[in-house]
């Protein structure tokens, strides 16, 4: 098993945040844009990421954060709001219906002319910056793994793949089937066409979105122990769990070589 280091990209925009962001930000430069808009809940590192983006290449950003605002900020907030991000709450209901066109054009009366950038960053666009992925492994593989949030990256990873390997992706929430169709409907906005070369293992959710497990929590200590990297346990290690246990219920042939992406940041100590 080899590791694809994509965290340490960029310190503010690591691994797929900055793979997602690439294409929109030229894009929304090259329509006149100033101000980009995205969603997230309280601990977005996709709302992390646009703040971060937002200030380093000249754009003002605005989260719509789900649900009610609680004082003071977690570290997450606190540095959307230090990078110049405008953070406004929106109710859970009104959040769930965030993509019509009621919600937008309230968003546009209020804010003006923006770039809308959906929750998590996932868009056609997003996934063919994630595609450039594969490009970069100058090693011979079979699969490629990755943590699936809303499936922009392994949309953009299965399209980026030579004829032969295959992509694996882990499921971070929990009941989330629609998963599969969402990557389906990214590669076919990106596109034109579904690939047939990746899957979702939904089993290693630890019990949906930031949610731990006992078993989680021992896969990801012990695995700091052994290696001296603390993964992320909102993503990568409910993948590396998840990849670590299918390898030993022997899931793949002998002489398989499997590269598992870390798409953000490290745990803190």
């Amino acid at each position: 098993m080899l590791l694809k280091r994509d965290d340490l990209v960029h310190p503010l925009l690591p691994g797929n945040k900055w793979r997602k962001l690439r294409y929109n930000l030229a894009r929304a430069a090259e329509l006149g844009h100033e101000t980009l808009l995205t969603f997230g809940g309280a601990y977005s590192n996709h709302v992390r990421a646009v703040a971060a983006a937002g200030a380093r290449f000249g754009f003002r950003s605005v989260g719509v954060i789900r649900g009610e605002e609680h004082l003071p900020l977690n570290d997450v907030l606190a540095f959307a709001a230090s990078s110049g991000m405008r953070l406004v709450y929106m109710d859970r209901t009104t959040y769930r219906a965030k993509d019509t066109a009621p919600v937008i054009e309230a968003l546009r009366r209020e804010f003006g002319r923006f770039y809308l950038l959906p929750e998590g960053g996932s868009n056609e666009r997003a996934v063919r910056g994630c595609a450039e992925l594969p490009g970069e492994i100058d090693v011979p593989f079979d699969v490629v793994c990755c943590p699936v949030g809303t499936g922009g990256t392994l949309a953009g990873i299965a399209a980026g793949l030579a004829a032969g390997r295959r992509a694996l992706g882990f499921s971070v929430l929990r009941g989330a089937r629609s998963l599969d169709g969402d990557v389906a409907r990214l590669q076919e906005a990106a596109y034109g066409e579904v690939s047939a070369n990746w899957t979702i293992d939904h089993d290693f959710h630890a019990g949906g979105y930031a949610r731990r497990a006992p078993e989680l929590d021992a896969f990801a200590d012990d695995f700091a122990h052994r290696h001296g990297m603390r993964l992320d346990r909102i993503y990568v290690a409910k993948m590396m769990w998840g990849l670590f246990t299918l390898a030993e219920r022997g899931a793949f042939p002998r002489n398989t070589t499997v590269v598992a992406v870390v798409t953000g940041p490290m745990e803190s100590p």
